[in-house]
Protein backbone atom coordinates (compact mmCIF):
# COMPACT_ATOMS: atom_id res chain seq x y z
CA UNK A 1 0.00 0.00 0.00
CA UNK A 2 2.88 2.31 0.37
CA UNK A 3 2.58 6.03 -1.56
CA UNK A 4 -0.17 4.98 -3.06
CA UNK A 5 -2.11 8.37 -1.40
CA UNK A 6 1.31 10.13 -1.97
CA UNK A 7 0.32 12.66 0.71
CA UNK A 8 -3.07 13.30 0.23
CA UNK A 9 -5.16 14.30 3.47
CA UNK A 10 -8.13 12.18 4.24
CA UNK A 11 -10.45 13.39 6.49
CA UNK A 12 -11.82 11.35 9.85
CA UNK A 13 -14.78 12.52 11.44
CA UNK A 14 -15.30 12.17 15.26
CA UNK A 15 -17.96 13.51 17.90
CA UNK A 16 -15.66 14.44 20.95
CA UNK A 17 -16.36 11.64 22.40
CA UNK A 18 -17.03 7.70 21.98
CA UNK A 19 -15.40 6.76 19.04
CA UNK A 20 -14.25 2.89 19.02
CA UNK A 21 -10.59 3.62 19.22
CA UNK A 22 -9.46 0.35 16.76
CA UNK A 23 -11.52 1.89 14.56
CA UNK A 24 -10.08 4.95 14.30
CA UNK A 25 -6.24 3.74 15.18
CA UNK A 26 -6.35 0.90 12.50
CA UNK A 27 -7.75 2.69 9.54
CA UNK A 28 -5.51 5.87 10.51
CA UNK A 29 -2.45 3.89 10.18
CA UNK A 30 -3.33 2.25 6.73
CA UNK A 31 -3.95 5.55 5.33
CA UNK A 32 -0.19 6.77 6.80
CA UNK A 33 0.93 3.17 5.34
CA UNK A 34 -0.47 4.43 2.04
CA UNK A 35 1.70 7.86 2.50
CA UNK A 36 -1.83 9.63 2.72
CA UNK A 37 -2.29 12.48 5.66
CA UNK A 38 -4.99 11.54 8.12
CA UNK A 39 -6.55 14.73 9.54
CA UNK A 40 -9.26 14.52 12.41
CA UNK A 41 -12.04 16.78 12.53
CA UNK A 42 -14.15 17.03 15.39
CA UNK A 43 -17.03 19.55 16.65
CA UNK A 44 -14.06 21.59 17.36
CA UNK A 45 -10.76 21.89 17.89
CA UNK A 46 -9.92 19.92 21.13
CA UNK A 47 -9.70 16.74 22.83
CA UNK A 48 -11.78 13.32 21.38
CA UNK A 49 -12.22 10.85 24.02
CA UNK A 50 -11.95 7.51 22.62
CA UNK A 51 -13.19 4.33 24.27
CA UNK A 52 -12.48 0.18 23.94
CA UNK A 53 -16.40 -0.76 23.96
CA UNK A 54 -17.33 0.51 27.20
CA UNK A 55 -14.11 1.53 28.38
CA UNK A 56 -12.00 5.05 28.46
CA UNK A 57 -9.16 4.52 26.17
CA UNK A 58 -6.48 6.76 24.75
CA UNK A 59 -7.29 11.25 24.45
CA UNK A 60 -6.75 12.70 21.00
CA UNK A 61 -6.57 16.09 18.97
CA UNK A 62 -9.13 17.21 17.18
CA UNK A 63 -6.77 18.95 14.17
CA UNK A 64 -9.88 20.95 13.04
CA UNK A 65 -13.31 21.83 13.71
CA UNK A 66 -16.13 20.17 11.04
CA UNK A 67 -17.49 23.71 10.79
CA UNK A 68 -13.90 25.23 9.39
CA UNK A 69 -13.63 22.22 7.39
CA UNK A 70 -13.67 21.61 3.34
CA UNK A 71 -14.76 18.73 1.47
CA UNK A 72 -12.70 20.29 -1.42
CA UNK A 73 -9.70 19.82 1.00
CA UNK A 74 -10.04 16.11 1.50
CA UNK A 75 -9.19 13.18 -1.14
CA UNK A 76 -11.89 11.03 1.01
CA UNK A 77 -13.75 10.64 4.19
CA UNK A 78 -14.01 8.03 7.05
CA UNK A 79 -16.12 7.81 9.90
CA UNK A 80 -15.17 5.50 12.75
CA UNK A 81 -17.76 3.58 14.85
CA UNK A 82 -18.59 3.25 18.33
CA UNK A 83 -21.99 3.79 19.28
CA UNK A 84 -22.14 6.91 21.21
CA UNK A 85 -19.59 8.32 18.35
CA UNK A 86 -22.39 7.64 15.30
CA UNK A 87 -25.33 9.32 17.56
CA UNK A 88 -23.48 12.34 18.54
CA UNK A 89 -22.28 12.67 14.96
CA UNK A 90 -25.72 12.26 13.93
CA UNK A 91 -27.24 15.36 16.17
CA UNK A 92 -25.06 18.00 15.07
CA UNK A 93 -26.00 19.64 11.92
CA UNK A 94 -22.31 20.67 10.67
CA UNK A 95 -21.14 17.27 10.50
CA UNK A 96 -24.29 16.17 8.65
CA UNK A 97 -23.93 18.89 6.29
CA UNK A 98 -20.09 17.42 5.57
CA UNK A 99 -20.54 13.77 5.44
CA UNK A 100 -23.65 14.60 3.02
CA UNK A 101 -20.91 16.60 1.01
CA UNK A 102 -18.25 13.91 0.20
CA UNK A 103 -21.31 11.90 -1.09
CA UNK A 104 -22.64 14.42 -3.29
CA UNK A 105 -19.36 15.37 -4.55
CA UNK A 106 -18.59 11.18 -5.51
CA UNK A 107 -15.51 11.49 -2.94
CA UNK A 108 -15.20 7.94 -1.24
CA UNK A 109 -16.59 7.68 2.44
CA UNK A 110 -15.88 4.55 4.71
CA UNK A 111 -17.92 3.96 7.71
CA UNK A 112 -17.36 1.09 9.91
CA UNK A 113 -19.54 -0.51 12.65
CA UNK A 114 -22.57 2.05 14.00
CA UNK A 115 -21.07 4.97 12.16
CA UNK A 116 -23.48 4.27 9.13
CA UNK A 117 -26.31 6.15 11.19
CA UNK A 118 -24.78 9.58 10.50
CA UNK A 119 -25.04 8.35 6.45
CA UNK A 120 -28.83 7.67 7.08
CA UNK A 121 -28.54 11.11 9.10
CA UNK A 122 -27.40 12.73 5.99
CA UNK A 123 -29.70 11.13 3.26
CA UNK A 124 -27.59 9.88 1.10
CA UNK A 125 -28.60 5.73 1.47
CA UNK A 126 -31.43 5.23 -0.58
CA UNK A 127 -31.09 2.25 -3.38
CA UNK A 128 -27.41 1.81 -2.12
CA UNK A 129 -26.14 -2.06 -0.61
CA UNK A 130 -24.23 -1.45 2.51
CA UNK A 131 -23.37 -3.84 5.90
CA UNK A 132 -22.85 -2.49 9.47
CA UNK A 133 -23.08 -3.65 12.93
CA UNK A 134 -26.05 -5.94 12.94
CA UNK A 135 -28.20 -3.73 14.92
CA UNK A 136 -28.56 -1.33 12.40
CA UNK A 137 -29.98 -3.30 9.90
CA UNK A 138 -33.70 -1.85 9.91
CA UNK A 139 -32.66 1.63 10.38
CA UNK A 140 -30.47 1.35 6.99
CA UNK A 141 -33.57 -0.62 5.67
CA UNK A 142 -35.91 2.23 6.84
CA UNK A 143 -33.24 4.67 5.09
CA UNK A 144 -34.08 2.62 1.64
CA UNK A 145 -30.38 0.83 1.78
CA UNK A 146 -30.11 -3.14 1.12
CA UNK A 147 -28.62 -4.07 4.06
CA UNK A 148 -26.33 -7.29 3.77
CA UNK A 149 -24.22 -9.11 6.68
CA UNK A 150 -20.67 -9.17 4.57
CA UNK A 151 -17.49 -8.42 6.14
CA UNK A 152 -16.62 -5.35 3.27
CA UNK A 153 -18.85 -4.11 0.99
CA UNK A 154 -18.36 -1.33 -1.43
CA UNK A 155 -21.04 0.77 -3.09
CA UNK A 156 -20.47 3.82 -5.25
CA UNK A 157 -17.74 4.75 -2.97
CA UNK A 158 -19.19 4.20 -0.08
CA UNK A 159 -17.23 1.37 1.99
CA UNK A 160 -18.89 -0.20 4.89
CA UNK A 161 -18.02 -2.89 7.51
CA UNK A 162 -19.60 -4.36 10.51
CA UNK A 163 -16.95 -4.56 13.62
CA UNK A 164 -13.60 -4.44 14.75
CA UNK A 165 -12.88 -8.29 13.21
CA UNK A 166 -13.51 -6.64 9.87
CA UNK A 167 -10.80 -4.08 9.34
CA UNK A 168 -8.25 -6.06 7.65
CA UNK A 169 -10.87 -5.88 4.80
CA UNK A 170 -12.50 -2.78 5.54
CA UNK A 171 -8.79 -0.84 5.43
CA UNK A 172 -7.83 -2.38 2.16
CA UNK A 173 -10.83 -0.98 0.87
CA UNK A 174 -10.40 2.02 2.20
CA UNK A 175 -6.99 2.62 0.89
CA UNK A 176 -8.36 1.34 -2.77
CA UNK A 177 -11.07 3.78 -2.64
CA UNK A 178 -8.74 6.68 -1.97
CA UNK A 179 -6.11 5.26 -4.68
CA UNK A 180 -8.62 5.72 -7.04
CA UNK A 181 -9.85 8.64 -6.37
CA UNK A 182 -6.81 9.97 -5.85
CA UNK A 183 -5.54 8.47 -9.62
CA UNK A 184 -8.69 10.16 -10.93
CA UNK A 185 -8.41 12.99 -9.22
CA UNK A 186 -5.04 13.24 -11.01
CA UNK A 187 -5.90 12.74 -14.29
CA UNK A 188 -9.17 15.40 -13.96
CA UNK A 189 -8.19 18.82 -16.12
CA UNK A 190 -6.89 21.61 -13.95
Amino acid sequence: MTGRLSGRRVAFLVAPEGVEQVELTRPWKAVQDAEGLPELISFEYGDVQAFNHLDKADVFRADKAVSEASVDDYLGLVLPGGVANPDLLRTDPASVRFVGAFVDAGKPVAAICHAPWTLIEAGVLRGRRLTSYPSLQTDLRNAGAEWVDEQVVVDGGIVTSRNPDDLPAFCEQLVEQLAQQAEHSHAAPA
